[in-house]
């Protein structure tokens, strides 16, 4: 049984990824005191507490602002930035400053590090991309640098889509489209890298049990679909065919910068080096995700 620390627990992926780890000692960071085993930290306002950091096994590093919840304004992308990429570094830099760091660290990025590519094939090896999406993806995993340099096992999962009923996109679109208002977005030809909630957190689980893993990892699944057969899939799903699509042009005065890189932005990114390393997955494509 090993000590482990997460972040977000509380979040979506978070209380998936601590239900599959319940055999293990949990503990969670949080900003607020609450019942449980808890550090309170809040990284804006508290010195980080050293001496509550030692004597863990592993941290799952899970917080961080959502990206796709509103427009990114100004102030918005500051938002991402400093939960992302400050608090990740003010958190990483602690750790490697303890008498006995954690032996395995795993930091969510995303899969927004290679931008908008088109139909180009995307692994771990391709070059990151461009756009404010990309800078933080890159300063986000630069952030672990730190533990690294400690001798610290670091794993940076670069995060598609998270698919499940349960939460996040899905649960927010399938009362649209069982309303008969699912759209497809713009052309339709973006390509959608995603990966089920369960196979996502069964990766990072994978990643704390082989410990001859370290670096970035793509976690999506090997199946990617265009944003077109995606809403014909979820259409079908409900017994809807889909609505009018929504113009390009709509969606960037709607919401602008996060529509021309979440939303019409192509990443067909594929999971190279997690299905080298022998996982394999329980719902490679999304009609098994749907039906499950």
């Amino acid at each position: 049984m090993a000590k482990i620390l997460i972040t977000g627990a509380s979040g979506f992926i978070g209380r998936a990824l601590t239900t599959l780890l319940h055999s293990h000692e949990l503990w969670s960071l949080v900003r607020a005191p609450k019942p449980g085993k808890v550090i309170v930290w809040n990284p804006q306002r508290e010195e980080i507490p050293l001496k509550e950091f030692e004597g863990f096994d592993a941290v799952f590093h899970l917080a961080g602002r959502s990206i796709a919840e509103g427009r990114w304004t100004k102030r918005y992308k500051e938002e991402i930035f400093l939960s992302r990429c400050r608090d990740t570094w003010l958190l990483a830099r602690s750790m490697s400053r303890l008498e006995k760091p954690p032996k395995f660290f795993f930091s969510t990025s995303a899969v927004g590090f290679y931008g908008d590519r088109g139909d180009e094939i995307l692994t771990e090896e391709s070059p990151i991309g461009k756009g404010f999406l990309s800078t933080v993806c890159q300063r986000w995993e630069e952030a672990t640098e730190a533990l690294g340099q400690q001798g610290v096992r670091v794993v940076h999962g670069r995060l598609g889509t998270v698919i499940s009923p349960e939460g996040g996109m899905l649960q927010k679109v399938l009362p649209l489209y069982r309303h008969g208002f699912g759209s497809r977005l713009g052309n339709g030809q973006q390509w959608m890298s995603w990966i089920a909630l369960k196979d996502a957190v069964r990766a990072m689980e994978f990643f704390l049990l082989n410990t001859q893993l370290k670096g970035t990892f793509n976690l999506v699944a090997p199946y990617p679909v265009r944003n077109a057969e995606f809403t014909k899939i979820l259409a079908e799903h409900v017994g809807k065919k889909p609505f009018l699509p929504i113009p390009a042009f709509i969606l960037k005065l709607a919401f602008g910068d996060m529509a021309r890189e979440l939303m019409l932005a192509s990443a067909r990114v594929l999971p190279h080096r997690l299905e080298e390393s022998g996982f394999t997955f329980e719902y490679p494509d999304l009609i098994s995700v749907l039906n499950a």
